[in-house]
């Protein structure tokens, strides 16, 4: 590490050199700056589309108040040789180290690194030398406030007795702006897409979720690795082959004020972990940024959409209504708003807002979970199509002039979902009772369009839709699957019902064995309220 821009000869001299300050902090933002001119002319993806929302605490009134600035960044470039790279930065104490990472992860990756002729070898090891170089320049930016910091504690050590007051303060005063400048860190997840495979690289507690159709006929939903926190026990058994008592982290939940237990930046716990008490026994770095990378998993014939998550997303879902159900909730909106919307920057922005809503309505309600719900850190989604076809942009024929004919049914769409993540290592098999299919924007009759159905047939934030999900869940992913004909979308008019003389659809559901059931067990209720049944 270099040393401070000035030293303290004398402990009378003034200890603030204005002009070398200025011009080290001038040196910082310029190394910062130059990766982000590197990667101005790369073309951003348009296969994809990014949804935000800012950190919020709610007062006892039920409004909100942004507490701190964005923290999160993202990323969404597509590069040479089909190669695609996006990105969710989850940063706390500040945004620079999330800002930061985006900008000099790109410059790493899609500046001639990678190209087709890579093995999957070659891309993880790609991948993990480019982590290892945004860990390193980053604290390249912040070595001289380190330096000054250290020289500047050590000129307030007790024992120096001839320190006036004044310069006391300036000290001190100075001591927090370094704090402030060099404090933080970053979570972040990122996808990389090369010769159509997909490769997940994660540090940190962001999710990546892979919705598709299998070729066996499943409709699946994966989350792709675990999250790196202190209740993950592969993370523990890492931390404790280090020294460091595991059962302490899992009771304490956080690291240095962080559940996560890898992260990029937060030069506390990479440089002086000795001196927190959870971490004193670490026997070498505990908290690190090397990446977990999962793939290649390959994208042919594939149909659905992948998501990158934010923290601050997961949480809100989650403080809203519980862990057990996020990732399906997620899942069927989204799918929701790609059946109603053709832009994906759109789409996006609507979910985020759907999860903004549910944490808030959730915090005035005064239910159970309210007391979970008094405030939610900034939020992000990025959403990456993969084939999937986007919603009809314009009315159907003939329904511009309101006239109904034979014309071609819109399409209903399969809304995979899956069994969220669970901790176990156990691979039981669980059921959970989902809607899978919603039906399109218009209803059929006859194969044809007639009035539309909108608020009945698209889900609402708290609806979820129904049938049997088979999950496993493994120590890398967790999927979900549910029967079908292995395609998200599928042609319905052929399949509605004809109307009666009276105009009504017959049921589809045979209710005669619940009906004589149901009267062999209340006889006397039947006879005294003139029987149940349709009438």
């Amino acid at each position: 590490m270099r040393e401070a821009a000035f030293v303290i000869s004398d402990p009378c001299d003034e200890p603030v050199n204005a002009p070398a300050l200025s011009n080290m902090a001038a040196q910082r933002r310029n190394l910062i700056q130059s990766h982000q001119s590197w990667t101005d002319d790369l073309p951003l993806c348009q296969l994809c589309g990014v949804g935000t929302a800012t950190n919020c605490e709610y007062g006892p009134n039920g409004k909100g108040v942004q507490s701190h600035p964005n923290e999160d960044g993202h990323l969404r470039f597509r590069g040479e040789d089909g190669c695609f790279l996006y990105g969710v930065f989850n940063g706390y104490d500040g945004g620079r180290v999330a800002s930061f990472a985006a900008q000099c992860l790109t410059a790493e990756l899609l500046l001639g690194q990678l190209n087709s002729s890579h093995t999957d070898a070659d891309v993880r090891r790609i991948l993990t030398q480019a982590f290892d170089v945004v860990e390193k320049s980053y604290f390249e930016t912040i070595d001289d406030a380190l330096a000054e910091k250290a020289h500047l504690s050590n000129y307030l050590l007790p024992h120096n007795e001839n320190v006036s007051f004044h310069q006391n303060q300036k000290v001190q005063e100075r001591l927090k702006e370094l704090e402030q400048e060099v404090s933080g860190g970053a979570m972040a997840v990122v996808a990389l897409i090369l010769n159509n495979k997909l490769y997940i690289a994660s540090v940190g507690t962001n999710r990546a979720l892979l919705c598709k159709s299998s070729s066996d006929g499943q409709n699946q939903v994966l989350q792709i690795g675990r999250p790196h926190s202190t209740d993950n026990e592969e993370e523990l058994q890492r931390l404790a082959a280090l020294g460091v008592d595991p059962a302490r982290v899992r009771q304490a939940a956080q690291i240095a004020g962080q559940s996560s237990t890898r992260r990029l930046g937060d030069y506390r716990v990479k440089f002086s972990y000795g001196e927190i008490d959870l971490l004193s026994t670490a026997k070498s770095k505990p908290v690190v940024a090397e990446p977990e990378i999962h793939g290649s998993q390959s994208l042919d014939n594939v149909t659905g959409f992948l998501l990158l998550l934010s923290e601050g997303l997961i949480n809100a879902l989650e403080s809203a209504h519980g862990p057990e159900q996020a990732n399906q909730e997620i899942v069927a909106m989204v799918a929701a708003e790609l059946a109603l919307q053709s832009s994906l920057e759109a789409v996006a922005q609507s979910v985020v807002e759907r999860v903004k809503r549910l944490h808030h309505d959730v915090y005035v309600s005064g239910r159970q979970r309210a007391p979970f719900c008094s405030r939610h850190e900034d939020m992000t989604l990025l959403i990456r199509t993969l084939d999937y076809p986007p919603a009809d942009a314009a009315p159907a024929q003939g329904e511009e002039d309101g006239i109904v004919g034979e014309v071609e049914p819109q399409r209903g769409r399969i809304y995979p979902v899956s069994v969220p993540y669970s901790n176990s290592q156990s691979t039981s098999k669980t059921s959970v009772t989902l809607s899978l299919v919603m039906p399109s924007q218009n209803t059929l009759t006859n194969g044809t369009n007639t009035a539309s159905t909108l608020e009945e047939g698209t889900p609402t934030p708290r609806q979820s839709p129904t049938a049997t999900l088979q999950s496993t869940n493994t120590q890398t992913q967790s999927s979900s699957s549910s029967s079908g004909d292995g395609r998200l979308f599928r042609q319905r008019g052929s399949q509605a019902a004809k109307p009666d003389e009276t105009g009504r659809v017959p049921p589809y559901v045979d209710f005669t064995q619940f009906y004589r059931l149901w009267g062999g067990d209340h006889s006397e209720g039947q006879s005294a309220h003139g029987g149940l049944g349709p009438q």
